[in-house]
């Protein structure tokens, strides 16, 4: 009898593994049944001529076309067949209808996101296009929808959500490039409503200290300077009539009753230093020929976004003929779109930085007070718009949201009185927003380019760029309004007519600078103009300057750089700004010596002994500077914002510019009706800054020597689905690995954000470009190219831009 239960248990039980051992190979053959196809011949409707696409062994692709629409169709089809999810996700994001396909998690940002209206305004940009780009995008969608269906079995991801892919649109190639609107220039909008509130609820005074314009450390490529941070007097401060500034902040430190226990204004819990402020932006730069080794003109780029798997660009290098006139251009692409953002055409390489200059402005509507929906306008009353938007919710109800509209653009917020805010945003103009990128690719020469930029409808960005003549450039690309009335820092009332957009700015008067005396360009977001071109572009929040800088410097000091040089620039750590936050600190610390051998004593000894001058994975010394720059800067603008985190609980310091200027001029030049309550004077605050670093560093018990940066700096890159499916996370996931690099060096990098590419060509001499990104060229975890090349970008290895020897070869023909 036992045996015989003994035989029927191995029985159910080797039916058990056997089933899941079959379910496992099911769903193996599945998720292969999604990869894309390498090799053979592909029958693709709509070619004029067979083309040709080749993979290296890192799936880099090389399009081999006839004409430039067979191209477009064969870049939208493999596109589709490694990035088509990703795709799917940017265009939904942009068009508010993630939640569709993923579920109500999503309809707040979906709800965020519809006010915009995108899809509806996709329309109108692709009627405005010519016919040509009309033509490549309609060839490009065909191609990506080929691509789709030729896949065995649909993108994984849809299989596990159940769902279906839908087709891809003319529209959907807008509503790609709408994503980079989002990501790149709304930001000036949540500023200049944090910046309204610093100016609604602080002193005069105090409002020009927190609202600087410029600081000690920028390096502009214009000549002309601007004010930097300004303290207030402490009389000022008294005369103020505005008693909430005054009375938060108490006049001199003694003022609070003796005795009583004042709160410092630190944070509790773990430092900051890696926080939302601190997601830097991007680095670009070009040298002269005549400055070279081999006599042409080299151009560097390493655009900073957020990191994930895949990443946000797929290299490509297409070749087609333009009449008898051979055309290659090789750089990263856009999946979702039919152009290369970053590259050389072989004439003339170019890259981008955010401008960060204004490109939006919160308009504050007067309403009638007996009609809420009737605001005022130069011509009279108006009734504002109300426009009906239904966001479908996989799983869920659909949700109606309705959007209030009126001549400016959609309502956007409140301001802290009350008074309804509309957002007048460059990225709602179809005006502004075009496919003229593609015009990049036949330019020829510098000046081509900077005469082009003008009419180019992206976020508006920093353009540097070298031709094969030996000439660099810089210009703004994107469409610059023309604001009257006043200079769009501070959200305004256009009822008047005294505030406005007057249209958009001359091209022929667009900001540029072409081939300087001294054979050196360089941006790295921060303030590049002075004069009459700052006063046009607008302070959207620059970044310190301190990265420009540091460029700058490395730039001046290379002789005769090659290829190689200038990849070394970008991947330099040295601790440049964080060195004099060092000094500053030790000075402290001999001022009032530690006694005994407590935390401030080992702070001093890792802090004067340990100093490496880099932001390096092994360094304590480096992270306890850092948390300590931080901490001080944290600390004070927690004390000098209260009352407008009191008066708005969504306000964040982050948005306020130049913090790090701001909190050294009152570390260095000590006035003490600023200091903090609580503190005898401002080493006393610094010294508390020190201890809050230490206790963390050594909570738990850990030994000081396990600080280090890379403890903090662990870069961690995943695919979208692991916030979904964290069990997913072994294969859809990069090893998380230590990097070095910070915010404030050339060589940026954050756990979650980072260099997204790093170029370096010279036009003409691409065979000796080089290039690495995070991730692989494909979405799918099963593909030999998931994480190919991604080693080279965390070691900052130099690796050739050009494809390399084909190691795949598919055939796609219209016949």
């Amino acid at each position: 009898m036992i045996r015989r239960l003994l035989r029927i248990l191995l029985i159910v039980a080797g039916s058990v593994v056997g089933l899941a051992v079959l379910v496992l190979l099911l769903g193996l053959l599945a998720l292969r049944g999604s990869l894309p196809r390498l090799d053979g011949q592909v029958h693709l409707d709509g070619l004029q001529e067979t083309v040709t696409v080749s993979r290296d062994r890192l799936g880099v692709v090389a399009i081999e076309a006839r004409g430039r629409l067979d191209a477009a169709r064969a870049l939208g089809y493999v596109h589709a067949q490694d990035r088509f999810f990703q795709m799917d996700l940017q265009r939904r994001k942009a068009a508010g209808e993630l939640a569709a396909l993923l579920g109500p998690a999503l309809l707040d940002s979906d709800r965020d996101t519809r006010r915009h209206r995108f899809r509806h305004r996709a329309e109108a940009v692709l009627a405005a296009a010519d016919s040509t780009q009309r033509a490549i995008v309609q060839a490009y969608c065909e191609g990506v929808n080929a691509g789709l269906a030729d896949l065995r079995v649909r993108p994984f991801e849809y299989l596990l959500l159940r769902r279906k892919p839908e087709p891809w649109r003319p529209a959907d190639v807008i509503l790609t490039l709408d994503v980079m609107s989002l990501d790149l220039s709304l930001s000036t909008a949540e500023a200049e409503k944090a910046w309204g509130e610093v100016r609604d609820l602080l002193s005069p005074g105090l409002a020009r200290l927190l609202l600087p314009r410029g600081n000690r450390w920028e390096a502009p490529l214009q000549a002309g300077g601007v004010e930097g941070v300004v303290l207030p007097t402490a009389e000022e401060l008294d005369r103020s009539g505005n008693a909430s500034s005054t009375g938060d902040l108490g006049g001199p430190h003694d003022s609070s009753p003796a005795g009583a226990t004042v709160r410092p204004p630190f944070g509790v819990g773990r430092s900051s230093s890696l926080s939302r402020h601190d997601t830097a932006g991007s680095n670009n730069w070009a040298i002269a020929g005549r400055l070279s080794a081999h006599g042409g003109a080299i151009l560097a780029n390493d655009m900073h976004l957020h990191l994930g798997l895949p990443n946000i660009w797929y290299r490509v290098q297409m070749s087609w003929r333009d009449g008898d006139r051979p055309r290659r251009i090789v750089g990263v692409s856009l999946p979702g779109a039919p152009l290369v953002v970053v590259g050389s055409n072989g004439q003339v390489a170019w890259g981008f930085t955010n401008s960060n200059g204004d490109w939006a402005d919160l308009v504050i509507l007067e309403t009638d007070p007996a009609d809420s929906a009737r605001y005022r306008t130069p011509d009279g009353w108006k009734r504002m718009e109300r426009i009906t938007e239904i966001i479908e919710v996989a799983g869920a109800a659909a949700d109606t949201l309705w959007v209030r509209g009126t001549i400016w653009g959609p309502v956007w917020t409140r301001d802290l009185a009350g008074r309804p805010m509309a957002l007048r945003w460059t990225g709602h103009d179809p005006q502004a927003v075009n496919l003229n990128l593609l015009k990049l690719e036949t330019a020829a020469t510098v000046d081509e380019v900077v005469e082009l930029a003008p009419t180019v409808g992206i976020p508006q960005q920093n353009l540097v760029c070298a031709d094969r003549g030996g000439h660099i450039g810089w210009t703004i690309a994107g469409a610059i309004p023309r604001r009257v009335g006043w200079d769009g820092r501070l959200p305004v009332s256009w009822a008047d007519g005294r505030h406005r957009w007057d249209g958009y700015r001359d091209p022929s008067r667009q900001s540029k600078v072409i081939d300087p005396e001294e054979g050196r360009l360089w941006t790295a977001n921060n303030r590049v103009v002075a004069g009459e071109d700052l006063r046009a572009i607008g302070d959207g929040g620059y970044a310190l300057g301190v990265r420009a800088r540091q460029i700058r410097d490395d730039l001046r000091a290379l002789d005769q750089p090659g290829e190689e040089d200038l990849l070394a620039v970008q991947l330099d750590d040295r601790a440049v700004f964080m060195a004099q936050w060092r000094d500053l600190v030790l000075e402290v610390l001999r001022r009032r010596p530690p006694a005994g051998d407590g935390p401030r004593q080992r702070f001093l000894q890792v802090v004067r002994d340990a100093w490496t001058g880099r932001a390096e994975v092994e360094s304590v010394a480096y992270r306890l500077v850092r948390e300590f720059s931080s901490s001080c800067v944290d600390g004070i603008y927690r004390w000098l914002t209260a009352p407008c985190r009191r008066a708005d609980p969504s306000f964040r310091s982050w948005w306020l510019p130049y913090r790090h200027a701001v909190a050294w001029k009152l570390l260095t030049e000590r006035p003490e009706w600023l200091l903090p309550p609580g503190y005898r004077d401002w080493d006393a605050f610094m010294l508390e800054a020190v201890d809050r670093v230490m206790a963390e560093a050594t909570a738990g018990g850990s030994p000081v020597e396990e600080y280090t940066w890379g403890g903090a700096n662990r870069v961690d890159i995943f695919h979208p689905f692991v916030h979904l499916m964290p069990s997913l996370r072994r294969w859809l996931a990069a090893p998380v690995r230590p990097l070095p690099g910070d915010s404030f060096m050339p060589r940026v990098q954050h756990p979650h954000s980072g260099a997204s590419e790093r170029l370096v060509v010279s036009p003409g001499r691409e065979e000796d470009g080089l290039f690495h990104m995070p991730g692989g060229q494909s979405g799918h975890p099963l593909s030999p190219f998931f994480l190919a090349g991604h080693r080279a970008w965390e070691e900052g290895a130099a690796t050739p831009l050009l494809p390399g020897l084909s190691t795949h070869r598919l055939e796609l023909s219209g016949r």
